[in-house]
């Protein structure tokens, strides 16, 4: 279990910096998020969305929507990037992301708002996860995607990503990526202390 205390979502949060030196406030998403959410898929390009779901939807069906406001439910988050876009919250990016107890693996999918490309928001999306997957116990993180989006073949080779087969379908492709932090060394101020937390709550801890 992630142990993640979720009363507080607000201790999760994370600021990360465009290569613009731009602030991202990287957060749980939340219900009031619902309608800012579903506006930021339609916002996405045919293209983009294509690439997110590996088909053709023009916005979050009601029951998927539904999931992704859905935090911690089987182990499964959700996450906005949001700036401040003419003295609005603007979501300019999503990530989602599950654990997998069994395998100690964390899997993910994410999105940039189209007219935020190239601002370095899905690398520093990235480096967020892996702190994310650490503190949850995982060793590794993997996603897979389109043999056809080369935008995200290009940032997950990047980014330190190997590449295998898809298992199930030759048009996806698979990439994953071993996590070595232990909890102290966690980069992220938040995460770390999560980890920690975490391990102090683990039944070998009070052994």
């Amino acid at each position: 279990m992630s142990t993640l205390r979720l009363e507080d979502l607000r201790q999760y949060s994370d600021t990360l910096r465009t290569r613009q030196g731009e602030a991202v406030t990287v957060r749980f998403v939340e219900p009031r998020d619902t309608e800012e959410l579903q506006h930021y898929f339609r916002s996405l390009s045919t293209r983009s969305r294509y690439n997110r779901f590996f088909g053709a939807i023009s916005e979050l069906p009601k029951g998927l929507l539904h999931d992704f406001l859905e935090i911690g439910e089987r182990e499964r988050f959700t996450v906005v990037a949001t700036m401040m876009v003419d003295g609005f919250e603007t979501i300019v990016a999503e990530m989602r992301y599950a654990l997998h107890p069994e395998t100690a693996t964390v899997e993910f999918g994410l999105s940039v708002d189209d007219r935020w490309h190239g601002h370095g928001i899905a690398t520093a999306l990235l480096k967020n996860l892996e702190c994310r997957a650490a503190a949850l116990g995982a060793e590794r993180i993997f996603g897979e995607t389109l043999r056809s989006n080369e935008t995200m073949i290009s940032l997950a080779r990047k980014s330190g990503f190997a590449f295998v087969n898809h298992p199930d379908d030759w048009k996806l492709v698979r990439f994953d990526k071993e996590i070595a932090a232990a909890p102290k060394d966690i980069p992220c101020a938040s995460w770390r202390l999560a980890a920690l937390s975490r391990q102090a709550d683990s039944p070998s801890a009070s052994a």
